[in-house]
């Protein structure tokens, strides 16, 4: 006899992972595509979305193959926000452009603040103009590509890609969309109208429902692509980091969800609306919640760059290297922008720094030091959510970094916060395969994924981290102007290469 059982599939930055779970919680299986984003240009971040789906149909075929399971619903998300725009027909017209890891939308932010005000702005969608703004995004397309804009007539993110892809129905979260800022009115839990016609004319945006909500049932025709059976339920989706905050119940008021991946994302749910702008003020995934969120460009980015120069070590290896280098990686010092910066300082020319480097460090330290970086710009962000009026509680962890344990360890150690850790870590997909089981059954989360571990900070190490902090901030603030200035030469560097190969490929006869 068959165990009936959900799917859940998210598209992260680095790869695409997948899960079978009973009805119980309990999973069968699980699967993952590890994939590339493109970088064309400084700044510049993007997927082809034929990937998404590609990924999609290879997990289940994965995740399918034994037979011993019978599929009852289907659960998706996805990094975001994204903007893919399509044609009428689902045909996209270009790669998406990816969530705040994508800088390029600056004069876009620069120009809507100025005709629609920055303040109002605010108010009215609960998050300032920044690179994770999606409707900026929508100009910049609409600016920059004008033949590609004119053909452009809906708005997909990578939850509600796989959607239509199943289910031929075209809709959004209504979380994914209070990312899609200024379009989206975060008080009337609807497009906002008056923007929308001015930034996004042509548009059809589409229908909203809550991450929860169905968006419709498996076609014939993904059911013979995918193995799916037809007509089985999809929820609409949401955007990863909420997803995966759902994975782990940190829905509840005061509670702070951190996110170890690629990235690194905060979510916190709080009482009553409330807003600053170097955060980014949501609604959340489940009716009724409001968060408070932030994120950091690059956290495991940097730490898979590392072993990449290193000769690509077991990561199992680096970490017993880092923790034998001790607190501080033995006088290092790491600024962890990358890729510039997300919150709080909403920094797209900001650049990473490594400071204090002497030729007896090695390895251990420089991963230290990267871990490190990752605990001081959390710690920057709990600072800062606390003092716009969030009252944080209980701090989660979830997400590939928690494994190992040391990066858990530093993280409290330097932000002071015990963390809580449940039993499966797994992240979005299992938090997309949850809200698919809600479709047909009462479930509990609590159930599911029971905390089995906490995470407590090392009072020996509190000093020692309070002076690094001191000197994380300062660092910052002393390196802007150079960060800046280099920032710039790199653009430049990039568009004379790009124009020396057009050239050379124009003198060769070949079309660039």
């Amino acid at each position: 006899m068959k165990v009936a059982a959900v799917l859940g599939v998210d598209i992260g930055t680095s790869s695409s992972k997948g899960v079978l779970v009973d009805v119980d919680g309990r999973v069968l299986r699980s699967s993952t595509r590890t994939h590339e984003v493109s970088r064309p240009r400084p700044g510049w971040v993007e997927m082809d979305a034929d990937v998404w789906w590609q990924e999609f149909v290879s997990l289940t075929g994965d995740l399918l193959a034994p037979g011993d399971a019978e599929v009852v619903a289907v659960g998706v998300s996805g990094m975001g926000p994204c903007v893919l725009l399509t044609d009428a027909a689902n045909i996209p017209l270009r790669p998406a452009i990816l969530y705040g890891i994508d800088t390029r939308s600056t004069d876009q932010i620069t120009r809507l603040n100025e005709r629609l005000g920055a303040d109002e702005i605010l108010r009215r969608c609960g998050s300032a103009l920044s690179s994770q703004a999606a409707g900026a995004k929508v100009a910049w397309v609409a600016d920059n590509e004008p033949d590609v804009y004119r053909r452009a007539r809906r708005l997909f993110m990578p939850s509600s890609w796989l959607a239509v892809k199943l289910t031929d129905e075209y809709v959004l979260d209504h979380h994914s969309a209070s990312q899609c800022t200024p379009l989206y009115d975060t008080d009337g839990h609807d497009w906002y109208d008056p923007w929308a016609a001015e930034i996004a004319p042509g548009l059809v945006l589409p229908p909203l429902r809550w991450p929860g909500d169905v968006a419709g049932r498996v076609t014939a025709q993904a059911a013979a692509v995918t193995g799916l059976p037809p007509g089985v339920p999809v929820i609409t989706g949401t955007i990863d980091a909420w997803s995966e905050a759902i994975s782990v119940g940190a829905q509840g008021v005061g509670d702070l969800m951190l996110m170890y991946g690629t990235t690194m994302f905060l979510v916190h749910t709080v009482a009553a609306r409330v807003t600053d702008p170097s955060l980014w003020g949501t609604v959340g995934a489940l009716p009724g919640t409001r968060n408070l969120a932030g994120g950091l460009a690059t956290s495991g980015a940097i730490t898979a760059w590392l072993r990449e120069l290193f000769g690509s070590p077991d990561y199992p290896e680096l970490l017993r290297l880092a923790e034998a280098s001790g607190p501080g990686a033995r006088g290092l010092l790491m600024l962890p922008y990358f890729a510039g910066e997300r919150t709080p300082i909403l920094d797209p020319q900001a650049r990473g720094i490594l400071a204090g480097l002497t030729i007896s460090h090695d390895r251990g330290d420089l991963y230290r030091a990267a871990l490190e970086a990752t605990g001081l710009g959390v710690r920057h962000n709990i600072e800062t959510i606390e003092a716009s009026g969030g009252d944080i509680r209980r701090v989660v962890a979830v997400g590939g970094g928690t494994r190992g344990g040391l990066w858990t360890q530093i993280v409290s150690d330097v932000t002071g916060r015990a963390q809580v850790i449940p039993a499966q870590t797994i992240g979005a997909s299992y938090g997309a395969a949850f809200l698919a089981a809600q479709t047909g059954w009462t479930v509990s989360i609590e159930a599911w994924n029971p905390v089995t571990e906490v995470c407590e900070p090392r009072a020996e190490f509190a000093a020692d981290y309070d002076e690094l902090y001191g000197l994380y901030r300062e660092l910052y603030t002393s390196s802007k102007r150079v960060a800046h200035a280099l920032a710039a030469r790199q653009i430049r560097f990039l568009a004379a290469a790009r124009t020396d190969a057009s050239e050379q490929q124009r003198t060769e006869g070949v079309a660039p």
